[in-house]
């Protein structure tokens, strides 16, 4: 079992696309093991027959959809609308409306590069250093998961067969917490990342209030309403999460093309684009579940178990371990297939200790984002730091910062089930 972990990854470093390291690195177990390798012939095509899944390359396409059609910019407009009076403005408005795109695309890394390309640059011409604009950019990207929906949450329920219902419903006080937390390392920092001390004093003298502020706010209207739609036809039991995505895909089109934001012949670059980040996830998934079977077959998670109840019976321990464990996975492993690998070898052992499914896939999928601030892997850094000309040693210093911040709620996550179970 050793040999086929360690083959994933060297199959990784070499640069091997995900899923086939995983299924490569199966297929070795299975010839080393004796197990016929017709055992794992139809898994992907099982894996991804799924109409929850389907939900994934709906919410990408409506990402796409709300990028191109320049919808995004209205949210940025109307977080500057309400957060105008305060210093900082700018960096309010980054975190509130990362936020909102979370709660529209569900992925940080789209939403990553949604807020950079829109507003980085104004920062910077505000005063900014860019090394802090390219660190917010980045760590505000963890926002995107979050705040439902959550394409790690699907993975995660899909995986062990969580409620994607609850999950959502699960991330709201932990999403808001993390935007309060960001918000609060954003007002200590203020002073030091400015370059000139006028900086940005928080006037009125901004693209929306140049304009009317009622012509903006009543433009803007129709797409704040996309993330009540989406969320409240699913706890209002409207439609299930895929019919959702749909929805919003839906919505996102007619707002883009009636509000001549985007033209017909754009449909296919936004559709192009949507199919690409959807066929690599997916693959991910089938080719995962691959490997995922091997292990069940040869008893990994029961091991696993096994092996952490021989370290400790301790509840709190076993949280310390998990979280350390997740935590260097995510660093080194991209997120859908982080989430895939660990939650079914984890959750037995989690169910063991007692844990609710929907405490632990918060607290999985929550610690392995970390990951994407976090180097080597550090996606979210490299988006940031390409879209806004920054480096990483220019941002690290305030990426510790945000990432310090982020550890924080995530141990409130961790040690105070309440906050994700408390609509149970």
């Amino acid at each position: 079992m050793t040999l086929v972990i360690v083959s994933v990854f060297i199959l990784l470093i070499l640069a091997v696309p995900i899923g086939a390291a995983f299924a490569l690195s199966a297929f070795l177990g299975a010839k080393m093991n004796g197990l016929p390798l017709d055992t794992f012939a139809s898994l992907p095509y099982q894996t991804i027959n799924s109409f929850l899944l389907l939900s994934i390359p709906f919410f990408i396409l409506t990402g796409q959809i709300m990028n191109q059609g320049k919808l995004i910019g209205r949210l940025i407009e109307i977080a500057e609308m309400f957060l105008f009076w305060l210093k900082g403005m700018l960096g309010y408005v980054t975190i509130l409306a990362s936020a909102f795109i979370g709660a529209i695309t569900g992925s940080s890394v789209a939403t990553v590069a949604a807020i950079s390309s829109i507003i980085g640059n104004r920062m910077v011409d505000k005063g900014y250093k860019r090394g802090y604009v390219a660190a917010l950019m980045g760590s505000c990207g963890l926002l995107g998961v979050l705040i439902p929906p959550s394409i790690p949450l699907i993975v995660y329920g899909a995986a062990v067969g969580a409620s994607i219902s609850d999950l959502f419903l699960a991330t709201l006080l932990p999403g808001i917490l993390m935007v309060f937390a960001f918000s609060i390392v954003h007002f200590l920092l203020l002073k030091r990342v400015l370059n000139h001390p006028e900086g940005e004093q928080g006037s009125g003298e901004t693209p929306v209030f140049k304009q009317s502020k009622r012509i903006a706010f009543v433009q803007s209207i129709p797409v704040l309403l996309m993330p009540v739609i989406v969320l409240g036809g699913i706890y209002g039991g409207i439609f299930t999460p895929t019919e959702a995505a749909a929805v919003a895909c839906v919505y996102g089109l007619v707002l883009a093309l009636a509000g001549k934001t985007m033209k017909m012949r754009e449909l296919s670059g936004v559709f192009y684009k949507a199919a690409l980040t959807s066929i690599s996830i997916l693959c991910i998934i089938a080719f995962t579940s691959v490997f995922n079977n091997f292990m069940i077959l040869e008893q990994v998670p029961q091991m696993l178990t096994g092996a952490i109840q021989n370290i400790t019976d301790n509840k709190i321990m076993f949280l310390i371990i998990v979280n350390l464990i997740l935590f260097l996975v995510g660093m080194f492993m991209e997120t859908n297939a982080a989430v895939l690998l660990m939650a079914p070898l984890l959750y037995p052992a989690a169910m063991q200790f007692g844990m609710d499914p929907i405490h632990f896939g918060i607290m999985l999928v929550t610690n392995i984002e970390l990951g994407l601030i976090t180097p080597p892997m550090a996606a979210n850094l490299f988006v940031a730091a390409k879209t806004n000309n920054s480096s990483l040693v220019e941002m690290m210093p305030y990426v510790a910062c945000f990432f310090a911040a982020a550890v924080i709620i995530l141990g409130m996550i961790t040690f105070m089930p309440g906050l994700s179970l408390w609509f149970k």
